[in-house]
């Protein structure tokens, strides 16, 4: 510590030579005063730098504050969070990544029809895919067939989702329910679809019912096992801590118990709609007049490889985009219930 200067703390401060020095004119005890207001010499740390606005104190003397939005002035700019940036530039990365894989494949395709090392008409050429695509859109059919199964996929995942987590729920939670229904479940669940095919058009006919029962039929046993499975291995101390709340029955369930085990369900839900997609093939083959999958058959039995090829990207693309919905959905559910 340092005497700066004498002063009664009634008059302005000077130094040795009279002169007043405005910085310390306006010291408060946040800018480093270390006396009581009127008692002794003012007195400030030797190390410190900013004395207050207009001046800077050092053991040597005194000099100006920098200016405003240079470094260690009151108008610098913050520094910036590079932790941040770098987890932005790995998720960029990330999804780069992503992309290049499909963009290798396009194009060793390409170079394998381009080179005629396998015939066009086993294997059309991107180029031929865009053309087909182009002419199926502009006859308005493209999107006919993209909307038609993505209805009947949507449909039937809501309906098999819903029957899963209700009957899982059941299962789940009481041993009884699980001796009564699991044994039948999966007897059922080892059935192949094509099998019910046929008797799906004896039992409701050929329309569209008969197809979405179909498709809920597929979406109905990954969320059914997930959910009864992961119900099973819920902490029991969660449990008790909600009953001592007072929470019983669906209470429970929807407030303690769906929660603990949300990425299980929502991993259930994504394995789901995998089967609805590929269920709807199957459903679009009972004497279907639109979708994607009476494309691909109606395709085949003409000779079009190339709308074959569509209709095979679509179902990818779709399918991939419906998974990272419910991956956005997931994100919010973990942030609302954990």
């Amino acid at each position: 510590m340092s005497e700066i200067a004498a002063g009664t703390g009634t008059g302005p401060v000077t130094d040795a030579q009279g002169r007043p020095l405005v910085g310390l004119n306006h010291l408060t005890p946040a800018h480093g005063d270390r006396r009581a207001a009127g008692e002794g010499p003012v007195q400030v740390d030797e190390g410190l730098l900013t004395i207050s606005e207009g001046t800077a104190g050092t053991a040597e003397g005194w000099a100006p504050e920098p200016a405003p939005g240079t470094s260690g002035g009151p108008g610098a700019p913050a520094p910036r969070r590079s932790g941040l940036s770098r987890k932005r530039l790995v998720r960029v990365l990330l999804v780069l990544l992503g992309v290049v894989v499909p963009a290798i494949l396009v194009l060793v395709w390409h170079l394998v029809t381009t080179g005629g090392i396998v015939p066009p008409h086993q294997l059309p050429s991107p180029g031929a895919v865009v053309r087909a695509l182009v002419d199926l859109w502009q006859r308005g059919q493209f999107q006919t067939h993209v909307a038609i199964s993505a209805q009947r996929v949507l449909l039937g995942f809501a309906f098999g989702s819903v029957l899963g987590l209700a009957l899982g729920s059941l299962v789940g939670l009481s041993r009884w329910f699980a001796a009564a229904f699991s044994p039948t479940i999966g007897a059922i669940r080892a059935v192949p679809s094509l099998a019910w095919v046929p008797l799906l058009i004896l039992w409701i006919g050929i329309n569209e019912d008969s197809k979405v029962t179909l498709i809920t039929i597929g979406a109905f046993f990954p969320v059914f096992t997930t959910v009864a499975g992961a119900l099973r291995h819920v902490d029991p101390h969660l449990v008790e801590a909600g009953r001592a709340y007072g929470l019983r029955g669906l209470n429970l369930l929807r407030t303690v118990q769906l929660p603990a085990v949300v990425p299980t369900v929502v991993s259930g839900l994504r394995l789901a709609l995998a089967q609805a997609w590929l269920f709807v093939v199957a459903a679009e083959l009972i004497a279907s007049s639109m979708g994607l999958g009476f494309l691909i058959t109606d395709s085949a039995n003409n000779g079009r490889v190339d709308r074959m090829l569509l209709a095979i990207i679509s179902f990818a693309v779709l399918g991939k985009l419906s998974d990272s919905l419910i991956g956005l959905g997931e994100k919010h559910l973990l942030k609302r219930w954990t």
